[in-house]
């Protein structure tokens, strides 16, 4: 397996606007490894994924069991690893950066950091959001693998309907040193192309319903596409339908997509 310092050079070089790295988002190891087999060059954890392995809701899990996963996940394959790391468990500066020490000794390649969160999660001020960014930079970048580090505007995916407010903060998150930046939940090719000619980093959108293709995202030149939990809870979804025609139905017509994934399986676990 490459070195974290080889991984996390991979995964920053990986970012190519107008030729968007597809970044998938495991929530175990299984899952790691059936994606990779299938010709990924990239992995991201998913929070809510994760919760969901839990039993929990999303936002529902320890600093301790994020980290922990997150090693899971970077230990399953050879590829580049970025964690979604929430907001990094903590409020202030040194408390991001407590995390983001733990976080660089688990081999990941890269992480997230989210301008939302609190005891009362609320979207931080953006003085505050700057200086929690630059905290996680300086951490991230400290050691002798240059993790990549991605900051969040939430306001979209937190109901905050304000391209300018999203804009503004994004530009200061890279003044402030993060290498990618990423404001969830933007839908309209209009939005994402003023978000990408506004700053100079590489730039992740998430794939979402309304969202443009690939191809589009690409001619905007998007860097990045991630998916979050959406393909976490399409598998949870293939379950409730199999578990809805056993009890309803009494067949057994999700053998059919039983057998996809049991090749898929065999293909992807060699040992």
């Amino acid at each position: 397996m490459p070195g974290q310092a080889q991984r996390a050079d991979r995964f920053l070089a990986l970012h190519r606007p107008g030729s968007p790295l597809l970044m998938p988002n495991p929530w175990d190891a299984g899952s790691a490894r059936l994606l990779a087999s299938l010709g990924f060059e990239a992995l991201a954890t998913t929070s809510g994924g994760h919760a969901m392995t839990l039993g929990r809701r999303d936002g529902a899990v320890t600093r301790d069991e994020a980290l922990a996963h997150a090693a899971e996940i970077a230990a399953a394959t050879d590829l580049p690893v970025s964690a979604d790391l929430e907001d990094c468990f903590g409020d202030t500066p040194e408390a991001v950066a407590e995390t983001v020490v733990l976080a660089c000794e688990t081999g990941l390649a890269g992480f997230s950091i989210e301008d939302f969160g609190g005891a009362e999660p609320h979207i931080y001020d953006q003085g505050l959001a700057v200086e929690r960014v630059a905290a996680a930079v300086e951490a991230a970048h400290a050691g002798p693998a240059r993790l990549v580090v991605t900051a969040r505007a939430e306001n979209h995916f937190r109901g905050v309907d304000d391209l300018a407010d999203t804009i503004a903060r994004l530009q200061a998150y890279e003044q402030a040193g993060a290498d990618v930046l990423y404001a969830p939940r933007l839908v309209t090719i209009e939005q994402i192309r003023a978000v990408v000619e506004a700053v100079e980093r590489p730039v992740n959108v998430l794939m979402w319903p309304g969202c443009p293709p690939v191809p589009e995202l690409a001619a905007a030149g998007v860097a990045r596409v991630s998916v979050g939990a959406a393909f976490a809870f399409a598998a949870l979804g293939a379950v409730v339908e199999a578990a809805r025609e056993l009890r309803e139905d009494g067949t057994a017509g999700y053998f059919e997509q039983m057998a996809v994934g049991a090749r898929a399986a065999r293909d992807a676990f060699v040992n």
